[in-house]
Parts: C-alpha cells; structure tokens; sequence
C-alpha cells in the first residue's frame, strides 16, 4: 500500500503532493514502482494533529480519487474517519476504508461501509491523534488489542459487516510507546487468531527515528527492518511511503518466508 497524502503537515510528506497533478503523478509512479493499493489521505493523523474540516477534507480528497479512477484501476482506499468523506470517495472510486478509529469517531461511519459493501481497515488507536501519545498505558499491550479488535469484528458483524471485509491494523505509532511498537512487531503472529488479513504501517515512523536518532527522510533502513519483520510475523499488507525499496525489501522477505 502506497502512501499518498494530500495534506500541508503530515509527519513525512506533508505538502508536496497537494496540488492535484502533483498527486496524480505520484499515485501513477507508485503503481509503476510496484503498489497494489494506493491509500489517500486528506487529514494529518500525526501526534498532536488538529482536525480539519469536513470542506476541506473533502476538497483535498475527491479530486485526487477521481484523477487517480480516471487514469488508473488500481485500487484506493480513503484514509478517513467521517462518514461523509468516505462515502464521497468511494462514490468518486475509491474501494476501501482505511478508519484509524475502527469506526468509533463517526457513529454513521458502519452504515456506509454496509451499505457501500466496501472493504474496511480498522485500526487501533488509543484515545486520538491530539493526545493519543501524551501516555499510552496498557495492561499488556498485545492482550489490550486482541480484546479491542475481537470487540471490534463482533460489534461489526452484528451491524453487518462480514468478517472476510475486515482488515485490522494494529496501529503503530497512535497511541503506543517506542517499545510498544516494538513489541507488536515482535508478536504480531499473535492476531492471526482474528481470521483478518494484518496491515502494518511503520513506515518512518517516530520509533525507527528515535531508536536511530533520524529524522524522518533518513529511516529508509529501519522502515525496511520493520517491514521484513512484520512479513515474517503475519502482516498481509505493509502501509509505505517508499513503495519501490521497500517492494524489493518484500519480495526478498517473502521469499524467506516461503510465501513466493
């Protein structure tokens, strides 16, 4: 799954892909490099990031979807927690629905997705992106998550959402220490008892950049680290912003494994 974030202040990219063209041409050359998804995102879900608004959310978004839809089929998902915005983009193409609050932030958020018959990731998320890293505390984290996402895919299916829709994504970074995101890497086979397909998402993240004393263009080596881990433990789909490296990293990774 390739990154592309139409955003002025996401942690990694923010504002070099919020002009439409822009966005289009690196949505395009991600495919080229060898994405099977490409995720876009209108709203920065950074540490310490202030919502936007619906207008604007939907103004960043819906013309990027619909430049990609009309030059590409390869699959987009919408990277959103409003209702609104992921039924527009999936109106304007897009086919799934990345929800970094597992459909917890807009209650009507469910009834689109059933309705859409659209696939979901549902994310992980301790309290929200203004203050989710103030003080993460677990009992145990990989316990603490398996009880919120076995929550998560009941609640789901009863509201009529299948199982085999569901995608769930531990959340690394959103609302867990250094070595939380460390330990859901090292146990991350412990989910495969959920039945849903693993979506990881460490790509430059703060935990590679203070375990290395990085900044965020510098943590190619440790976003690969982390990805060839992940394969080996589980994960089904890794969330990258440097699609054609970490594509080799992969594919290197999975032939390890024994996957291809």
């Amino acid at each position: 799954m390739g990154i592309l974030n139409v955003t002025p202040d996401s942690f990694s990219d923010g504002g070099k892909f919020d002009n439409t063209e822009d966005a289009l041409t690196h949505a395009l050359t991600m495919e080229q490099e060898g994405a099977d998804i490409i995720d876009i995102g209108g709203e920065s879900s950074r540490p310490g990031a202030k919502p936007v608004t619906l207008e604007n959310e939907l103004s960043r978004v819906i013309p990027v979807i619909e430049r990609v839809r009309n030059n590409s089929d390869i699959p987009i998902s919408i990277d959103t927690y409003k209702s609104q915005v992921a039924e527009e983009a999936l109106q304007a193409g897009a086919n799934i629905v990345n929800d970094i609050s597992g459909l917890r932030f807009d209650e009507k958020m469910v009834n689109v997705v059933r309705t859409r018959k659209a696939p979901v990731i549902v994310m992980h998320i301790l309290g929200n992106p203004q203050n989710m890293q103030s003080n993460p505390v677990y009992d145990n984290v990989i316990t603490d998550l398996l009880l919120y996402f076995k929550e998560r895919i009941t609640h789901l299916d009863k509201s009529g959402i299948s199982q085999s829709d569901i995608i769930i994504d531990p959340g690394i970074g959103f609302g867990k220490t250094v070595e939380h995101n460390f330990e859901i890497i090292r146990e991350l086979n412990e989910f495969l008892q959920l039945g849903c397909p693993i979506l990881v998402g460490p790509s430059r993240k703060s935990f590679i950049g203070n375990t290395l004393d990085l900044p965020p263009d510098q943590r190619l080596e440790g976003t690969a680290a982390a990805v060839t881990a992940s394969i080996m433990n589980g994960a089904a789909i890794l969330r990258v912003h440097d699609v054609k490296e970490m594509r080799r990293v992969i594919k290197i990774a999975e032939k390890i494994c024994g996957i291809s």
